[in-house]
């Protein structure tokens, strides 16, 4: 008979070894956010955290900002809320002493009491470990545990562990990173909030964005629906002077255009009838702000010229006034219509449209952007199990390479609702890891099934394969000719060629 101490001990062995050997499954990981991911998912699990934040810095001179960072069981807001204790509560503290901070509850504790983050969040148990030394590269913020129970000596030794793990890992893929991220010099220039992404596109998109922002003037963003319009007139926002200031969207395609001037312009009680009492537009909200006019080429022309009369003059009337008001907006108009064509077909006013464009930027689609397309995933996948409380899953590389090989008319949303969806599939099969089938469980990526009912995008996967698998036999499976055929870079047909299975006969 096993006695109870012996069957402790037996069980902390097995949980040392499973925790050793998930801490070394963390080396197989080729980019910085899958391993930011799987580690903090690592951590919450086996601490028991209910909230948990990773973050790996830069160094920039004297200066030292978030370059990655990954949250588990935060929303957008919250995670700001805990950059604020990085840079002046708890986490400060840890990255200043390199010393592990590990508290029952910091609201008590004599040395963080007094902070005003602690207060204002009312910080319980707290786990905060830095890693790396001299000076440490990062840090594992963990926060409340079931139970109310705080963090023990062994979970100290536990996250010790980790931290020195991760460093080398860590340190390794940021120097991959740093040396093919086009978009660098710009995130040590910008603020660049869940800006996801090192493409060149994007990279030139950014270099654009530096020099409009600290203009105060109009700005017109033009793209594809779901290439993230909304997002960069967010950035150009908060990196401007104005950035301390409101920043209000308007969809114009969202309202009738019996309502779209008094919700832009306000309304004075009685001028229509339901304005029962004053309404205040837009317009007035944004006052020495931002106003972001979504889909402006869906504008009537009587709508339009009330624009440009804003826009020339910086006054404008609510409905039912008679005195204008003055308007202290910057304005960025976002559409995805040519509208240039729109002014040859006589739909778009031509002077207001030389107003708007004052500084025009085209956003790229994501097909001009496949070198993000992973980084993207992980970042959604992420969001899509904190949003709904999922158990934690990842993205394994099969699934990640057909990403890569999908085409995706709808851009950057459309495979954001592709990843949320395949993480509520994998979630409810009880599976850890997202692959093809829960990712595109329409179609598969078979050269040949001709039984099969196929989507538009199953036909137009398939049709990509058969005129690839073509250029392949063709060529002789030389894929240099087969690149500068079919037009394509070579890295991208080697990931095509892994994500339909091909392989020479």
């Amino acid at each position: 008979m096993i006695e109870p101490s012996a069957t402790f001990l037996f069980d902390q062995i097995r949980r040392e070894r499973d925790l050793y050997r998930r801490l070394l499954a963390l080396g197989a990981q080729t980019e910085i956010r899958p391993l930011l991911a799987e580690a903090l998912g690592l951590m919450v699990e086996v601490l028991g955290a209910r909230l948990g934040y990773l973050e790996l810095l830069d160094d920039q001179g004297t200066e030292r900002h978030a370059r990655w960072s990954m949250a588990h069981g935060l929303t957008a807001e919250e995670i700001d809320d805990v950059r604020d204790v990085v840079s002046r509560g708890i986490v400060a503290e840890a990255l200043a002493t390199g010393q592990t901070i590990v508290t029952p509850s910091a609201l008590l504790d004599s040395r963080f009491e007094a902070r005003e983050s602690v207060r204002l969040r009312r910080i319980e148990a707290v786990l905060c470990a830095p890693i790396g030394q001299d000076p440490p590269v990062g840090v594992l913020y963990l926060q409340g545990r079931s139970g109310a129970l705080p963090f023990s000596d062994e979970d100290r030794d536990i996250a010790e562990l980790f931290a020195r793990q991760l460093a080398p890992l860590a340190h390794r893929l940021l120097v991959r990173e740093q040396s093919s991220d086009s978009t660098r010099p710009a995130r040590t220039a910008l603020r660049l909030d869940h800006v996801i992404g090192r493409s060149e596109a994007l990279a030139v998109l950014l270099r654009e964005v530096a020099l409009i922002a600290p203009l105060d003037v109009s700005v017109l963003l033009t793209g594809q629906s779901g290439t993230g319009k909304t997002q960069i007139a967010r950035v150009i926002h908060d990196n401007s002077p104005r950035a301390s200031q409101p920043f209000i969207e308007l969809n114009c395609a969202a309202l009738p255009e019996a309502l779209f001037e008094s919700e832009l312009f306000g309304a004075l009680p009685g001028a229509h009838s339901t304005a029962t009492r004053r309404i205040l537009g837009k317009v007035a909200a944004a006052d020495r702000g931002t106003l972001l006019l979504d889909e402006v080429g869906d504008l009537s022309l009587p709508v339009q010229a009330k624009l440009l009369h804003l826009l020339q003059s910086k006054q404008y009337y609510p409905l039912g006034a008679t005195t204008p008001i003055g308007a202290d907006i910057r304005l960025i108009a976002a559409t995805n219509v040519d509208l240039e064509a729109a002014v040859a077909d006589r739909r778009f006013r031509e002077d207001l449209f030389y107003r708007l464009q004052v500084l025009p930027l085209r956003v790229p689609t994501l097909a001009e952007r496949r070198q993000d397309i992973a980084e993207l995933a992980t970042y959604f996948c992420v969001q899509a199990c904190d949003n709904h409380a999922l158990p934690r899953v990842t993205l394994s590389r099969e699934a990640v390479r057909a990403l890569e090989a999908a085409e995706w008319p709808g851009n950057v949303r459309q495979l954001a609702h592709a990843i949320e969806a395949a993480a509520i599939r994998a979630a409810g099969e009880g599976l850890a890891r997202i692959e093809r089938a829960q990712l595109f469980p329409e179609s598969r990526f078979e050269v040949e099934d001709a039984g099969e009912a196929l989507t538009f995008q199953g036909a137009t996967r398939r049709f990509h394969a058969r005129l690839l698998s073509q250029a392949l036999e063709d060529s002789g499976w030389n894929v240099m000719e087969v690149a500068r055929r079919l037009d394509l870079a070579r890295s991208h047909v080697y990931t095509l060629i892994r994500a339909f299975g091909l392989s020479r006969r």
